[in-house]
């Protein structure tokens, strides 16, 4: 079971997403070059907003997970700190291998994402093994054993078995290469946003002027600079794995998803909800203090089924020569793109449409408010509340 989210946003002069020199990101697609904005970018500003809006356990995504989260904790909870720094460091080197810092044994080399039950889990470790006397590796490797798994089995057999990654890691993923600390696939894919007409940018030059400076002074500015500009309409995809979603939520087997507890998929039906919303309204960008670039979609449609997902992106391949009312345009492109898919393969997905322009060459499907289309979404995949 699926759920697809398709946007399209138009956003004024700003910059949205900034490379590595400071210019909006681009690609190439289609028969013209685009104005882009990452996934990474998109999914950092939603994670923000879903982690204010959703009372679950977070993620934490850090280099300095031991050395901030675990061993203050450890020592807070009435460990030696000589003895807590040794076996977090022990801990750190056992988990993520070869992942420690040359210069400080309780950092990582990089980033990794985390979940506060596992940072629970692990302070718990290390002060019952200071409290008995025992190594926490060596604890940890007789566990493993016993339980012939890696860490998500251990938390599981220690009574937590939700969660384990934070709700970060269950919507977003989490990647690793050491077979102790679980991989979390992501249940939620995020395309790159992408304008669906040609790039169009412009450098606004500017200037400070220094308010201490005496008229009688050298005319002029006390410092000039410039930034990339751009406006644009942007396509968004967003696909949503719902037997994962909900396996990463509460640990069970995707494929015995729809026959866990009500008050799980209520959970992850308020998750699905708060992520849409996050999605249509939270927008992303730099230079927000020179350009406010904040707006929302001016059409979302939403489509659930068990069928292979599949972006609409190829609506706009053929990049759009704006003419008239640009946003109607692209919802019309995107029906009528719609419509030859459905042609070639058939329909087999529910859809709602929630949007301010005419829907009718949009599946003809009639539009509704968000909250309205969210809903019916959501009962189509949970059933009615």
């Amino acid at each position: 079971m699926f759920l697809q989210i398709h946007t399209l946003t138009s956003f004024a002069a700003a910059l949205l997403n900034r490379d590595d020199a400071g210019l909006a990101k681009r690609i190439p697609f289609g028969n013209a070059e685009r104005m882009r904005v990452s996934s990474q970018c998109l999914k950092k500003h939603w994670r923000d907003e879903l982690h204010r809006a959703l009372d679950l356990p977070g993620g934490i995504r850090s280099r300095m997970f031991f050395e901030r989260e675990v061993f203050p904790r450890a020592v807070t909870a009435g460990v030696d700190e000589t003895v807590a720094k040794g076996m977090t460091v022990a801990l750190l080197k056992k988990l993520v291998q070869g992942g420690q810092d040359k210069t400080n044994p309780l950092r990582l080399n990089q980033p990794v994402l985390f979940g506060k039950p596992e940072a629970d889990y692990f302070v718990r470790l290390i002060a019952g093994c200071a409290k008995s006397g025992e190594d926490p590796v060596s604890t940890l490797d007789a566990r493993l054993t016993t339980e012939k798994g890696n860490l998500r089995a251990l938390m599981k057999a220690a009574g937590q078995d939700d969660l384990v990654s934070g709700i970060e890691g269950a919507m977003f993923g989490r990647f690793v290469t050491s077979d102790i600390l679980a991989r979390t696939d992501a249940a939620v894919h995020v395309a790159h946003a992408f304008t669906v007409h040609p790039l169009s940018t412009e450098v606004d030059f500017f200037t400070v002027v220094d308010d201490l400076k005496e008229a009688h002074e050298d005319a002029g500015a006390a410092h000039a600079g410039d930034m990339e500009l751009g406006a644009g309409l942007f396509y968004g995809y967003v696909v949503v794995d719902v037997p994962l979603l909900v396996s990463n939520l509460c640990g069970c087997d995707a494929k015995d998803w729809a026959s866990q507890p009500a008050e799980t998929l209520a959970d992850a039906r308020r998750v699905l909800a708060r992520l849409i919303d996050a999605i249509a309204t939270v927008s992303p960008g730099a230079k927000l203090g020179s350009t406010a670039p904040y707006a929302r979609a001016a059409c979302v449609l939403l489509e659930s089924g068990k069928g292979q997902p599949r972006t609409l992106a190829n609506a706009y391949l053929k990049a759009l020569k704006l003419t008239g009312d640009p946003m109607q345009q692209a919802v019309d492109a995107l029906g009528e793109h719609l419509a030859a898919i459905d042609a070639m393969y058939g329909c087999k997905e529910k859809r709602f449409v929630s949007s301010t322009q005419n829907t009718a060459k949009l599946a003809g499907i009639p539009a509704a408010p968000l909250t309205a289309s969210v809903t019916a979404a959501l009962d189509s995949i949970f059933g009615a509340d």
